[in-house]
């Protein structure tokens, strides 16, 4: 039996769109990519745009439920 989902807002994990979601994905597997390569690769851009993801995902969460109120 499926779960029913959980719409209450939960800042630290903001619903993603599917498009985010892709991008998320992608950006996680350059940087598993690069982990492997070594421990000193230089990984802050991945981690800045997966950031950014986030950022976006949690501003437009909290505006839905600013507009539902």
């Amino acid at each position: 039996m499926a779960a029913k989902p959980n719409t209450d807002y939960d800042p630290d994990h903001p619903p993603l769109t599917a498009g985010e979601k892709a991008q998320f994905a992608w950006y996680v597997a350059r940087m598993c990519k690069r982990g492997i390569a070594g421990e000193t690769v230089y990984q802050a851009d991945l981690e800045k745009k997966v950031d950014r993801i986030l950022d976006r995902a949690r501003e437009r969460a909290e505006k839905n439920a600013r507009g539902k109120k």
